[in-house]
Parts: C-alpha cells; structure tokens; sequence
C-alpha cells in the first residue's frame, strides 16, 4: 500500500512539472516572452496567487493561462493529498509495527521517563545490547525516541495500561526516573502489583521518599546527589580503580566484563566447588563475589566453596567466556 502511494505521489510531482514545462514554453511561443517572464507567469498561474499578468495577454495566451488555471490547481491538489496520504499511513505503520515487537518482547527492561536521567539510561542499555521499552508522553521527548528508533509507548508510566503495554508481566526490570518522586513512587507500585518478580529501581529527589519507594515496591532506590558526590570522592581519591570499575561495567577500552549471573535448580554446576568447576580452569573467569540472598555476598570465596541453586557469581572475565557460564548456570544436569 505504502509503495502505491509512493507510485501516486510521484505521478502527481510529474504532472505538475509537466504543467510547468508546458505553461513556460507556451507562454515563450504564443506571447515571446523570455524565459524567466514565462516562468513566473506559469508559477503565479498554476499557485493561483493572483498576482497582475507579466504584460498583456493574446487570446492565445488567454486560453493557455485557463489551461494552467485548471490543471495546475488538480495536479497540486492531487499531490498533496498524496503526500498526506503517505505521512498518515507512515504513521500507522510505524505504530503497527511497534504495537507488534510490543507484543512479542520479553525478558526486557523498561524506562519510565526519557528526560535526562532516562535518556542515558537507555543509551546505556543499548551500548550493552538490552532489549528495552521507553515509556514517555511528553512531545518533544516523544519525538526524540522517533527519531532514535527506540521502542517505546507513548503513555502516561503511572497508568496500568501503558506498564502493560510496555510488557511490564514479561519484563526482567524496570527503572522510574520520572519527573517527580510522586510519579515514581505510584509506578512502582503499579508494576510491582503488576509483577511481583519484576526487579525495580526507583529515582528518589527528596530525601524522605526512599523509604516510601521501598514500601511501594523498589528494590533499590538512587539519589543522584548522593551517588554523584561519591563517584567525585571516589574520583578525586582512587581515578585509576574509578575509571578501570566503570570501563568494565560500561564495556569501554577494555576486553573484559563485569556480571551477575544466577545459578538455577538443575544447573550442572550445582553442588560442584569453584575448583572442582569449569570456571576458573576451562573459562578463565573469577568470582569476586557470590550473593547468597539478596544482597548477602561473600568475598574472596575459597576454592572449596561448593556452588548452590540461587547464588548469585560477581563475575568477571571475557564478554564470550561470561556468556559460556551464563549457559552453564541454566543447563539441566543430565
């Protein structure tokens, strides 16, 4: 359908240059004029501006100029319907195509806000190849998601029906960086209404809104001053760490990778110890850490330490060693 109007849209811009060529040298032959005068007498004609005629014209001319009057105003009045035709079906089909990875997505993040915060955010997610979902109403943001081809949903994040929308039942995470902690805290609860499973982290402003996010369902909550101040303290003392924490993290200059990856029930390495796996010997990667339950980790894990369903490995090592352990961590034991 888009190609058929294409098609139109091209006949009607090759009529009306058609139109243009035949009024310029008509009004050249009948009138002898020149070529600029005949131009622009065909171009206030065909607009029908209403603009006095260059010099007076024959009979000839007359009838040429009744002849441009009326082809002219068709032929522009059919492009442009064909142009709006195009820019209304590109619209819906844009939104088509969207409302069906919409439906098919899953194991994915959403970002509730694209301002600032959210923007960078999802730039983030991106560099780390994420599937995600923005969920922005405001126009001038909207019209930047477009522009970036980011999936999003243009909806207001503390409604159901967008969180939904946005496939909030399927969704791994989901962020809220709203514009005020009243619109984050309401978002978190609804998604966590929503998705009891669904791991959510909340911007908090003010400083007495973290224990209301967390009530309302958040999992971890960021204040940026406080985060702010002590990545520039940690700057100010320890640069070299900073910048070799965050390169890792952020997949930047350098060939290594930071992960958490969780064990499941009837992975093979269940019940093995760190030396007794493939981890260190065959994959090269160390554990820095393992989270035991929710934020209970364990540092610097003895090799004798046996691997159990749910832990959680710090990781670090190789993008494609990482991936090789993360398959390791779900394949069923046989």
């Amino acid at each position: 359908m888009k190609q058929n109007v294409f098609k139109k849209l091209e006949i009607g811009l090759g009529i009306i240059f058609i139109v243009i060529l035949t009024g310029t040298f008509g009004y050249m032959i009948l009138e002898d004029w020149t070529f600029l005068d005949s131009f622009y007498m065909t171009v206030i004609t065909i607009s029908t501006t209403g603009f006095k005629e260059v010099r007076p014209l024959s009979t000839a001319g007359m009838v040429l100029t009744v002849f441009l009057i009326i082809t002219g105003v068709l032929s522009i009045a059919y492009t442009g319907g064909r142009g709006v035709q195009l820019l209304v079906e590109s619209q819906i089909l844009r939104r088509r195509r969207m409302a069906k990875k919409l439906e098919l997505i899953s194991q994915h993040y959403i970002v509730c806000g694209f301002g600032r915060m959210g923007s960078q955010i999802a730039e983030h997610l991106l560099e780390n190849n994420l599937n995600f979902v923005v969920i922005e109403n405001e126009p001038n943001n909207v019209a930047k998601l477009i522009e970036l081809g980011y999936l999003f949903v243009d909806a207001d994040a503390t409604d159901d029906d967008a969180l939904i929308k946005a496939g909030v039942k399927r969704a791994k995470g989901l962020v809220a960086v709203l514009s005020t902690d009243a619109e984050n805290v309401f978002t978190a609860l609804s998604a966590r209404e929503l998705n009891s499973k669904l791991f959510i982290v909340a911007r908090a402003i003010d400083e007495g809104t973290e224990g209301k996010l967390k009530k309302a369902g958040a999992d971890r909550v960021v204040k940026p001053y406080e985060l702010g101040g002590n990545r520039m303290v940690q700057l100010l003392l320890r640069p070299g760490v900073t910048d070799f924490i965050e390169g890792v993290a952020k997949r930047r200059d350098v060939q290594i990778s930071l992960e958490e990856i969780e064990v499941c029930k009837g992975s093979q390495l269940v019940g093995l110890s760190l030396a007794e796996s493939p981890i260190r010997s065959e994959l090269n990667i160390i554990i820095i850490a393992i989270d035991k339950s929710g934020g209970n980790f364990v540092y610097n894990q003895q090799s004798s330490a046996k691997i159990e369903a749910g832990d959680k490995l710090i990781a670090i090592g190789h993008g494609d060693n990482l991936n090789k352990l993360n398959t390791l961590c779900y394949v069923e034991q046989k």
